[in-house]
């Protein structure tokens, strides 16, 4: 998340108090305004159309908890963050429910700050990516609703875990697991929303950028090294990149996220050791040149009668997976690139994954449906 001109608006009667958050703020790269009561605070919300508010909840003409109401009627997708020396777990819960991301007791550590400031202008960001995925179809359209239906509770959720964390004696090894055990299933949750949401993300050809396929390759191999350093003295990963490849235009990201998703699966088909080998070589065909990428493993391959199945949404034989790794693959590299992708697999032998990707790509139409 980059900070640089993001607007916050600081409510609070406390001047000395929010000097300290403006200086703290903007050392960070935030625009940041305040306000000195409530009433000042809902016009500058009108006004300036800050994306996050820092509120007190003691203010001197009009409560908090009534300015929290009126900023939110006005601009319902704002964050707010309340600020305060007044109130406690109950008053951090009742502040949460009616809107607010996050409870802050006063005086607050400027690290503290920030996580909070960080977090709340995530979820900003990613509701209003759920409120642009619209006019889809049947189980595309379903997707974004179901994303909102689950992030509202989830940020609900951590929200309050943060709280009972920053309140907790961590020290107890029972209440430090269970903290822990939410955090990971509220993160595989949230991963699980951005993965449907990664499924229905239209294309644009803005995303467009020329790239070295064999340095995205690289970066992709040493990501997935850093992500199984318990596997990797097991794992041999081998290369064999065809040096003379031309540039090609590729969206990096989705791109990264394909070459990704295929060497975990390789890594999790070897939890036993084995060797990942990945190759490239230039392709031709009869109306046009393409990259080839290629993908073995000797891991515990596919029973026949799923490899039909690979591309379809939600079908995993994973115990965690939410079976959308793949269709996502297919979705990126068929309709957004105008590529193929081929997966060959026998069980207990090993599976190969082929990818090709257009070397002369439309630039003005690729990837867009």
């Amino acid at each position: 998340m980059n900070p640089n001109g993001r607007k916050i608006l600081i409510v609070d009667d406390n001047l000395k108090f929010a000097d300290i958050m403006v200086q703290i703020l903007e050392n960070q790269g935030f625009q940041v305004s305040m306000a000195s009561n409530g009433n000042m605070g809902i016009e500058k919300v009108s006004s300036e159309n800050p994306e996050l508010v820092l509120l007190d909840l003691k203010l001197p003409d009009i409560p908090g908890e009534e300015v929290l109401k009126k900023i939110k009627e006005i601009k319902k997708d704002i964050g707010v963050i309340i600020v305060t020396g007044f109130g406690g777990e109950q008053t951090a819960v009742d502040m949460m429910r009616k809107g607010a991301t996050d409870f802050l007791s006063k005086p607050v550590e400027s690290e503290t700050l920030l996580r909070a400031v960080q977090n709340t202008l995530k979820m900003r960001d990613a509701q209003r990516e759920d409120e642009q995925r619209k006019g889809y179809s049947s189980l595309e359209n379903f997707f974004p609703f179901l994303a909102h239906e689950i992030r509202n509770p989830l940020h609900a959720i951590s929200g309050a875990l943060a709280i009972i964390e920053r309140k907790s004696d961590l020290n107890d090894k029972f209440l430090a697991q269970s903290v822990k055990i939410i955090q990971e299933e509220v993160k595989h949750l949230n991963e699980f929303v951005q993965e449907c949401l990664n499924f229905v993300r239209p294309p644009t050809k803005s995303r467009l950028t020329e790239v070295e396929i064999n340095e995205v390759i690289s970066i992709a191999i040493n990501i997935i090294s850093h992500m199984f350093e318990g596997f990797i003295e097991k794992i041999k990963i081998s290369t064999a990149f065809d040096p003379k490849l031309p540039k090609i235009y590729i969206d990096y990201q989705d791109i990264m996220r394909v070459l990704l998703n295929i060497i975990k699966n390789a890594f999790e088909a070897m939890e036993g050791g084995g060797e990942c080998i990945i190759k490239t070589a230039l392709k031709s065909n009869f109306n046009s040149d393409s990259i080839g990428i290629v993908f073995i493993d000797n891991g515990a391959g596919i029973k026949k009668e799923n490899l039909k199945n690979l591309f379809q949404p939600f079908f995993t034989t994973k115990v965690r997976g939410n079976g959308l790794g793949l269709a996502i693959c297919k979705r990126i590299i068929v309709e957004r690139h105008h590529g193929k992708i081929h997966i060959e697999s026998e069980e207990n032998k090993g599976t190969t994954v082929t990818i090709e990707l257009p070397i002369h790509q439309d630039i003005d139409t690729a990837g867009v449906r």
